[in-house]
């Protein structure tokens, strides 16, 4: 059997075709395609994002509310869930949920709990 691991190419990416012609793809379809397309998807883009910031932040307020990781799972979150939206709370707000303070915001943890709202065990 012929071992390939001596025949080096000169990248990881190879000689580069495929990565050259994704490159003329992606740059052909922003040019043709995304002018026609973007008064429609925009917008839809825009709503969802408004969305999916605003469940980030109810994500984020419940992360500090009740202890990070182990306190939503407590909670009843599915550890999926809860690694879902910290990759997704990463890749909007690039910190992590435990790290990120969102500005003009405080949560007084006290209040929080004393009204009583949502039960941990």
């Amino acid at each position: 059997m012929t071992d390939f691991r001596s025949d080096r190419m000169p990248s990881v990416e190879g000689r580069g075709r495929a990565r050259a012609a994704w490159q003329s793809y992606r740059g052909w379809v922003e040019k043709n395609v995304v002018p026609a397309v973007d008064p429609v998807v925009g917008p839809l883009a825009r709503r969802f994002s408004v969305n999916k910031v605003t469940q980030l932040i109810g994500f984020w307020t419940m992360w500090h509310a009740y202890g990070g990781y182990q306190g939503l799972i407590d909670l009843g979150m599915a550890p999926t869930t809860v690694h879902r939206n910290v990759k997704w709370f990463r890749q909007v707000f690039k910190a992590h949920p435990d790290e990120y303070s969102i500005p003009g915001l405080t949560l007084d943890l006290k209040q929080w709990h004393a009204g009583g709202t949502v039960e941990t065990e």
